[in-house]
């Protein structure tokens, strides 16, 4: 779905990603690469597979976007204990796929206790917020001066509600109002083992639900 923000046109992908054209970047919060092995270390059963199925969702976001960079909004790694060999082993190979795509880390409190990814996987790692046009890039979604910012953190979700008393719980993008005292947009979490927060949204507040790959926007109440 296409929508206008800050005055420049974003695409948001029904991964939970976020591309900006006229920045040829794609934007991707909260990957949390290595959370199934760090809770399966703890003792923890948790589901196979999650860090390819994260890779292949990052793979269809440079594909059909041809993004020339990826900026991760923070908690790329979720903790120490993911620095297993085969999550390493999995990262370097699709590092090694993908040469020519800058790629930057603006730190999270996850990255904190986990540490920078290694130097190997060529991720250039910053301290928030990250400029990028009109936009302050950031993990933990705060007010910047004189920029609308686009952050993480808080893996939003929305619930909604249907016939026969249905009701689903849905991942989404969240955009305040670019005026108003809160000029934040939240990002999905990427990561395809992670939890998700309610959001508690204002009045103007933009809100994007993403189910089965689609994009839709939610009606202004």
């Amino acid at each position: 779905m296409r929508i206008s923000l800050a005055g420049d046109e974003a695409l948001l992908l029904g991964s939970g990603a976020m591309y900006l054209p006229g920045h040829r970047t794609l934007l991707v919060a909260d990957a949390h690469f290595g959370k199934a092995v760090s809770f399966r270390r703890l003792g923890v059963p948790v589901p196979e597979a999650t860090t390819g199925a994260t890779l292949a969702g990052l793979d269809a976001g440079l594909r059909d976007t041809g993004a020339q960079r990826i900026v991760f909004l923070g908690d790329f790694l979720h903790s120490a204990r993911a620095r297993a060999r085969a999550t390493m082993d999995s990262l370097h190979a699709w590092r090694e796929a993908h040469p020519g795509v800058a790629m930057t880390l603006v730190r999270g409190n996850h990255d904190e206790r986990a540490g920078d990814p290694p130097a190997s996987l060529r991720i250039d790692v910053v301290d928030e917020p990250l400029q990028l046009g009109p936009f302050a890039l950031r993990h933990h979604p705060l007010a910047v001066s004189n920029a609308y910012v686009l952050a993480g953190h808080w893996h939003p979700c929305v619930h909604l509600r249907g016939r026969a008393f249905s009701r689903l719980r849905l991942p989404c993008f969240w955009f305040g109002g670019e005026r108003g005292a809160r000029p934040v947009g939240v990002l999905p979490a990427f990561g395809s083992f992670t939890g998700m927060h309610p959001i508690d949204a204002g009045e103007g507040d933009r809100i994007y639900p993403v189910a089965d790959g689609h994009v839709r926007a939610l009606p202004a109440a």
